[in-house]
């Protein structure tokens, strides 16, 4: 290994002698074909179209489908570190569209993936430079790879910028630090060698039992598309792709069943265009990223991975979207074997590209789909000219990222200078700040005083617990500060921290305990009162409680949402000991915690941080930190509710009593709505303004609202403006969010927030299907949450 490690500076060396050698490279521009003279193709003052035409002149059948295919990278598929001759006799000696998570040392439950170089992000750099050499010098064309990676949680290498989970990143509101996320990310992947990540995840989030809800942004369409159009203008500014996820309808499966299922969406053709293609169509027209990952599901039984309406007519035609489209793992192969659609796998390789993908990814070999692609052109059942579209595509956007100009990180050794630099840290920690959520501050327990508590205990299952920090989709690595950890730290030498686990994250039998309880064991109930003997000896009490990475995620999601195992018992038994109890809660999803809300008097949602987490967590409970992030996803008080969120239809989420309405049975209301979460201050609205208020359908309207710090602490706001469509054509929602903002104002401070309503902001569907704004009155509602309205305003569209 030492060889191979020693080896490989001398290897990235010899590019300029090899080139010499093999006399490719020259003074602004690069022999790719190796034919001796500049081809359209490898000039770079020529337009990209005539480049890629050119370029596809020239490849034969099996160059253009290996264009078609990912390799997934090393330790997943690839078996190699670093080329090897054998590479010779592989099926990507006629090249590959993408490699994926190429040696970025990922640490995983289910694919672990160590090598030795990943770290220092040099010695990175300098490997990846050297796959790609291979690729450019060692076939036939030359084509360049586009080296993608993960990246909704930060980008998923060792050691890169952490950044919290994504139901943590929309919790802050703050889309100018989300642009600097985004900016961070795409820097470190182009210095990493990367050219394409997987970022950001546009699905809302609308059912809270689905597993990856700790992956979305919220429930809210317009929030989500304003947040991820700044990550993806972040990434793209850095000079990489953006690929969004998970392109369509993917986030509302049947029942919220994700795992083997992950299909099945009961969602009706104006919702979907309203709610979950919104985000996406936004995204692409106003940040034009480069890549779409088509998703497994079906919608109106047909396969979206199949659909020509998904992939051509709605993305390309309507939408405008100019990159390519890969599909999520498996998603081909699932037209065949999960939707039965196809009559054998060859055909579902038929349906997929004919309706558009560019590129199918699997955790097999890229053969495995190359191959059935290969004899379905020989069999004439795909025509040539819909292979060339499809290669055509991915070419482009390799042409956009300058692969065929510069297809190497220049300077490896700066890499390490500009990933995960102190600013990016900064940054991170910023984030994490901004997304913790007060959701209740009994008598103004908190911000704790360490004057007036000395005796602390932290108790919890998920105090001394990290792995929440970490995700399959992010960074690796990092040092971990655990809650108990943090607080420690942060009390010093003015307190005592004591510590008592109290209970595991889940019992034996969960989840079934959740509808079939079980008495507590021996062991169970000597933990519990192992903690509450320390809580008597306590001035104060931090639960920190709720789910860990093995709770909720990818594949892991929930009937029920109560606090699992034996944690509400263990909150009972602090909370009746008599002292002050916070609970702090790390979870991926809302949970139903009606007991802990009506009892506990300090509750702080910290969702899932990255691995700053205990030192975030403490500056927040000791008040260095006042809390600012609202929920981006309505908390039902039970799963009973569900379908319960924000945005709805008139009607469709009230209760029981008045016309027409009669009874006592049922649960109604949430318990935290869209858009709640208190502060340390107070904030006051004042002088509500809309300009013009009467215009025009296609003329811009300006809301500005007076907003107030009233209390005695520094603090962030998040002002919020509603729109409510007072009569149209077809049943639309009863209002919905369209802006907001995230201000920081010192005590007495006062700012004008300043919103733009574009015209898209007023539009339906209408009964032709057919995006308008349509004359009428329509009010703008100031609110600090979107139940909690301030102030409202009547304006007219002529």
């Amino acid at each position: 290994m030492k060889k191979i490690c020693l080896a490989l500076p001398v290897v990235l060396m010899a590019i300029n002698a090899s080139a010499q050698t093999k006399n490719i490279y020259h003074k602004g521009w690069i022999d790719f074909n190796k034919n001796g003279r500049m081809d359209v193709f490898e000039d770079a003052k020529q337009p990209i179209d005539k480049r890629v035409a050119d370029l596809i002149s020239q490849m034969n059948v099996d160059e253009k489908t290996c264009q078609l295919a990912t390799l997934y990278g090393y330790k997943r598929v690839l078996k190699d570190e670093m080329p090897v001759p054998n590479w010779k006799n592989e099926v990507w000696k006629d090249g590959i569209a993408n490699i994926d998570e190429e040696l970025n040392n990922l640490t995983s439950h289910t694919d672990d993936a160590p090598t030795q170089y990943s770290f220092p992000y040099s010695k990175h750099a300098s490997a990846i430079n050297t796959v790609q050499k291979w690729f450019v010098e060692e076939t036939r064309m030359g084509i360049p790879v586009d080296f993608t990676n993960e990246g909704i949680h930060g980008l998923n290498h060792d050691r890169a910028t952490p950044l919290p989970a994504p139901i943590s990143i929309g919790s802050t509101f703050d889309k100018q630090l989300v642009r600097r996320a985004g900016q961070t990310v795409g820097r470190e992947a182009k210095a990493l060698g990367y050219t394409n990540v997987y970022a950001p995840i546009l699905d809302p989030a609308r059912d809270q039992r689905w597993g990856r809800v700790v992956e979305c942004y919220g429930e809210n369409p317009f929030h989500i598309a304003e947040m991820g159009k700044q990550m993806v203008l972040g990434i793209q500014e850095q000079g990489v792709a953006s690929t969004l996820k998970h392109f369509a309808v993917y986030s509302i499966p049947k029942g919220a069943r994700d795992g083997a299922a992950r299909t099945d969406p009961h969602v009706a053709p104006r919702e979907m265009h309203q709610v979950y293609l919104y985000p996406f169509r936004r995204v692409i027209q106003e940040a034009h990223p480069m890549g779409v990952m088509s998703s497994y599901n079906d919608w109106d039984g047909v396969p979206v991975t199949g659909s020509y309406y998904f992939l051509t007519t709605l993305l390309r035609q309507q939408f405008g979207f100019d990159g390519y489209v890969v599909s999520d793992s498996e998603a081909v192969e699932y037209i065949y074997s999960k939707h039965k659609v196809a009559a054998d796998y060859k055909d579902a390789v038929r349906q997929a590209v004919e309706a558009g993908l560019n590129v199918r990814t699997n955790f097999t070999m890229p053969q495995t789909f190359i191959l059935p692609l290969r004899e379905l052109i020989k069999e004439n059942r795909i025509s040539m000219k819909t292979i060339d579209a499809r290669v055509a595509d991915v070419l482009k956007v390799k042409f956009r990222l300058g692969l065929f100009d510069s297809p190497y990180v220049p300077n490896p050794k700066a890499s390490d200078r500009v990933v995960h630099t102190a600013a990016d840290a900064q940054m991170s920690l910023q984030m994490n700040r901004e997304s913790m959520v007060l959701l209740k501050n009994e008598n103004n327990l908190l911000p704790l005083d360490k004057a007036k508590y000395k005796n602390i205990l932290v108790t919890g299952p998920l105090a001394a617990e990290g792995n929440y920090t970490i995700s399959r989709y992010g960074p690796s690595h990092n040092p971990i500060t655990t809650v108990l950890d943090g607080i420690k730290k942060y009390v010093g030498n003015n307190g005592k921290v004591s510590y008592a686990k109290g209970c595991n994250i889940i019992d034996a039998t969960w989840p079934e305990s959740e509808i079939i309880e079980t008495p507590l064991t021996a062991a169970e109930q000597a933990s519990i009162d192992s903690a509450v003997t320390f809580a008597k000896n306590s001035d104060v009490v931090i639960a920190v409680v709720g789910e860990d990475v093995d709770r909720v995620g990818e594949s892991l999601s929930r009937t029920g949402l109560n606090l699992p195992g034996r944690q509400l018992k263990l909150i009972q038994a602090l909370q009746a000991v008599g002292k002050p109890v916070v609970m702090v809660m790390i979870n991926g999803q809302p949970l139903t915690i009606n007991w802990e809300n009506k009892n506990v008097p300090a509750i702080l949602e910290a969702w899932f941080p990255s691995v700053q987490s205990g030192q975030v967590i403490a500056e927040t409970l000791f008040g260095d930190n006042n809390p600012g992030g609202k929920v981006p996803i309505t908390f039902p008080k039970t799963t009973g509710q569900i379908e319960l969120n924000f945005p709805f239809k008139p009607g469709s989420q009230a209760g029981q009593g008045g016309s027409n309405s009669w009874g006592k049975t049922s649960v109604n209301g949430a318990l935290y709505p869209f858009g709640y979460g208190l502060s340390y201050t107070k904030f006051e609205y004042s002088n509500l303004q809309v300009s013009p208020l009467k215009g025009q359908s296609q003329g811009d309207v300006t809301v500005t609202v007076d907003v107030t710090n009233t209390g005695q602490r520094k603090g962030d706001d998040v002002v919020q403006l509603y729109v409510k469509d007072d009569v149209s054509s077809v049943t639309t929602y009863e209002y919905d969010l369209r802006g907001f903002e995230r201000i920081t104002l010192s005590p007495g401070e006062r700012k004008t927030v300043t919103f733009t309503l574009h015209p898209d902001g007023l539009a339906l569907l209408d009964k032709n299907m057919n995006w308008t704004v349509e004359p009428g009155t329509f009010q703008a509602w100031i609110g600090a949450s979107s139940e909690d309205i301030r102030l409202k305003k009547t304006f007219t569209v002529e």
